[in-house]
């Protein structure tokens, strides 16, 4: 059985941010200590609250994601690397479609060193005004800040043809 879940707000660069009222991060009980923390994390929860925070966020106002990466944050989007908070969500937003649905098959997700969580992700987008939904997969290495929550330290994204 897992501990009694607190929800905490995902960390930027700038600090703690409000994103939305959904839950962003998931911490155990305060009383714990770190050491306890980090034994008891579930990483499927941990999972599934950013898969569900960072599509809906996505969907919604692509912007809104900068507070989830910092300055050594990396990704590859279909084979190009982008460095910095700033300059992927430049590169998120400067995407060539405004509207968006991301459908969700499968996440899969495995505690990694010091704490982290890596998360891969399978399912369709579907853009706005086009019949047939595009495949992808993402994979994001979530690290722990040391104020006890997430950030992206590398996402991977491809489109899957076959």
């Amino acid at each position: 059985m897992n501990p009694p879940i607190n929800t905490q707000f995902w960390m930027g660069s700038a600090g703690l941010a409000s994103l939305n009222s959904c839950v962003t991060a998931l911490l155990f009980d305060g009383s714990n200590s770190d050491k306890q923390k980090e034994k008891s994390m579930d990483p499927d929860a941990v999972a599934k609250a950013f898969v569900d925070h960072y599509y809906s966020t996505f969907d919604a106002n692509r912007a809104g994601l900068v507070n989830l990466y910092q300055e050594g944050s990396m990704l590859t989007f279909e084979g190009q690397k982008i460095q910095g908070s700033q300059s992927i969500v430049a590169k998120l937003t400067s995407l060539p479609f405004q509207q968006c649905k991301h459908n969700i098959t499968t996440v899969d997700c495995q505690p990694s060193g010091a704490g982290g969580v890596l998360v891969f992700v399978s399912g369709t987008l579907q853009l706005a005004g086009e019949q047939h939904a595009l495949k992808f997969s993402q994979m994001f290495h979530l690290m722990p800040t040391p104020q006890g929550s997430f950030y992206v330290l590398n996402d991977i994204f491809r489109l899957n043809y076959a």
